[in-house]
């Protein structure tokens, strides 16, 4: 039921920034925790970063200190800021909503490359 969509994605160069977003439909935006995974090829999804409804945020150790997630509940968006970026960086990156409860929800995702 809730749409999300990225976007931000593109091909770039290490050492060079992005800034994926994410938006969610609904008016419960603001009662959802909002998390960032990736995945790249021939590897499992993995974990990015979260920021919660209290707007608690953690990134992951590949990550860290390059990474930042942010959101903005006005525009129903969550951002990630991605400085540093390297070509391990390479994957398909997924915004993932979660509302309380079980279910969740996963936008198909923005392809970022990172390559010289």
């Amino acid at each position: 039921q809730v749409q999300v969509v990225e976007s931000g994605g593109g091909l770039v160069q290490p050492g060079r920034s992005l800034r994926l977003s994410c938006t969610a439909s609904g008016s419960s935006f603001g009662s959802y925790d909002m998390a960032w995974y990736r995945q790249a090829p021939g590897k499992q999804r993995e974990f990015v970063a979260r920021i919660t409804r209290l707007h608690s945020a953690n990134v992951a150790d590949s990550a860290k200190g390059r990474f930042a997630i942010s959101r903005d509940n006005a525009k129903n968006t969550v951002y990630l800021q991605m400085n540093s970026l390297k070509p391990e960086d390479t994957a398909v990156y997924y915004c993932n909503v979660e509302p309380p409860g079980l279910y969740h929800y996963w936008g198909r995702g923005t392809q970022v490359t990172v390559s010289s």
